[in-house]
Formats: structure tokens, sequence, C-alpha cells
């Protein structure tokens, strides 16, 4: 299967590149992409290089432009898919009707991903995308077990590919309005879920409080792993009980699961993290490498290795088993 791999910036591209990647995904440095963060991403020349680079080692690259444009101000997400064009990318990732409809219509020899972004999960809306748009693989969002992914290849002709490593998004991909509420920022609009700027730790009765925004997340003892205070993640209080409502605060890992994702019909394994420092895209691109490489010999997947690069340390098979059901 295709290993897609993150980027965030030209460094981390060359890490993914050389660790093995088939697939590197990144973006561009302005609004047109939900990772928009200072320091992060690539100006146009950057991206010319990038694909240069995939290119002359045999891998792909591909463009996210998977956020929704604001009104009045079109003009700079249509330029983001020509100038996608421009310097050479494999295929954009998108998820907005309109700039669907533009790609499609002025861009047509480009190839079109639908991101997960736009949260298609059932073969009805991916055919849809399909045969208005000529959408020729879809994102599969994080809420769907092995056996839902398998249905859904039974009836459709578009490929797919699913996350198996990184963030875990249990809301409706992009589209949360619990850290809208508590932020301002909107995951699908400015590209920030939870972001950093808002977040506050400290120290109360030996244990170490996450805050966001004045929303307190986790409490923790002081020597335990702390979590990224994520709402969707973190702990609610209701009828004298306190938890968590879908997922403990974790990283997804899925590695274990790449044969029955294999079964499933499963054509890319995307790994999540373009925030992430190029030492970290080397260690989890290796390590999935080695997965794919044995999925095709025949062989094993060996177990992974990366708990200490995971959220909390740990990991979870998230939707793929869906615990919460």
């Amino acid at each position: 299967m295709e290993l897609v791999c993150p980027a965030g910036t030209p460094a981390a591209l060359r890490a993914a590149v050389d660790a093995g990647a088939h697939t590197i995904y990144c973006g561009f440095a302005d609004e047109t992409n939900a990772r928009n963060f200072p320091g992060l991403n690539f100006s146009r020349e950057e991206m010319a290089a990038g694909v240069a680079y995939a290119h002359r080692a045999g891998a792909k690259l591909l463009i996210a432009i998977n956020t929704f444009p604001r009104a009045g101000s079109e003009d700079l997400w249509h330029r983001a898919v020509d100038d996608a064009e421009a310097v050479g990318a494999d295929a954009v990732i998108l998820a907005d009707l309109g700039l669907l409809a533009y790609a499609a219509e002025h861009r047509s020899g480009l190839r079109r991903h639908l991101s997960v972004q736009a949260a298609a999960a059932n073969p009805d809306a991916i055919m849809f995308y399909a045969e208005a748009f000529d959408v020729k693989r879809v994102v599969l969002p994080r809420v769907l077990s092995v056996e839902e992914i398998a249905a859904i290849n039974r009836d459709i002709d578009v490929e797919t590919e699913v996350f198996v490593f990184g963030g875990l998004c249990v809301m409706a991909e992009g589209r949360c309005s619990l850290s809208s509420y508590a932020t301002g920022r909107s995951p699908n609009m400015h590209g920030v879920c939870s972001p950093a700027s808002h977040v506050v730790y400290g120290e109360e009765q030996e244990e170490l409080v996450s805050r966001l925004a004045g929303f307190t997340i986790h409490k923790v003892a002081k020597d335990a792993p702390a979590p990224y205070p994520t709402l969707c993640k973190g702990c609610f209080s209701a009828g004298g009980h306190t938890g968590h409502v879908f997922e403990d605060p974790i990283s997804l890992d899925a590695a274990e699961l790449i044969p029955r994702l294999a079964e499933a019909g499963v054509t890319a394994l995307k790994i999540e993290g373009r925030q992430r420092s190029r030492a970290y895209v080397s260690a989890v691109v290796k390590s999935f490498r080695r997965a794919t490489d044995a999925i095709a010999a025949g062989r094993p997947v060996p177990v992974s290795e990366l708990a200490h690069l995971t959220e909390g340390q740990t990991s979870t098979l998230g939707a793929y088993r869906k615990i919460w059901r």
C-alpha cells in the first residue's frame, strides 16, 4: 500500500523522502492550508524544489488546499490550485465544493483528491464527488471502523486513504464547534485546533493542570505524561462522573491493523503530523515503510516501536474498533 507522509517544512519533506515515503503531502504558507502555523509550510519556490526532490527519488507530492474559501477572497484559493499545477504537484487535496468545481473546470489535468475535511463517510457522498468533480481518491474521516471501510470500498470506484498514525480527531473532521467556541479559531477556516497560544499549564495541589482559553481540560499527577489539551478528548463532568466521552487523550497507532486495512481495500495509509519535527517524520516513516514492505512481501507486520512519539506516550486504535459504541 502507498505510504502518504507529512511535511510541514522543506527539511521534513527531505527527511520523509529519504526515509522511504512513497508520497508526501504539504501545503502553501497561507490560509489555503489547514495547518497554517507560523514557521511551517512552503513558499512557491520551496514547493517547486520539494516537488523536484520527491520526483528525483521516485516519490510523489500532494498539495493540501483543504480549507474553505472566505467570501470575497476566493482568488487566493484559486491561485493556490493554479500554482499547484505550475510547480508540478501530483495531486491537490481539496474539501470545498466550489474549489473542486474550479479545479475540475480550469485545471482538469491536475489530479484531485478529496480531503478528510469534507467528511465523506458513505458511498453515496463519495461517488457524488467522483462523478461531479472526477475525484480519484478520498481521505476517509477517522470515525469509521475497518468493517465500515470495507463496506464503502465494495460500493465505490474511488481509491481510499486512511489515517494510521498521529493525532486522532473524533469529531466531524475540521468542523469542531468546541474549539471554535473556546478560542475563536476555527479548525477548517484557520487550520487551528486548540491553538497553542491559548494553552496554559499550571501546578495545583500536586497536580499538573492543563487549560485551554480558561477551560480546564486535564489534571494529572506532576510526574505523569501530560496530553495535549484538546477539547474533544478532555475530561467532562456530568451526573457525578468525570471521564473521557470518546477516547482517552492519546494518539492513533493502527500499525497492527494494516493487514486488515489491506483486506478492506484501502489504497493508501496516511501519517498525520505536519506540525512535527523532521526527526519525528523520519522515525515514523521508516517504521511504517517497514510495515508496508512486509505486507507487500507477505511477511508479518513488525511490532510498532513508536510509543515514545505518541501523545501521552501511549496509543489507541480509535474508531477502527469504536469502543464508545
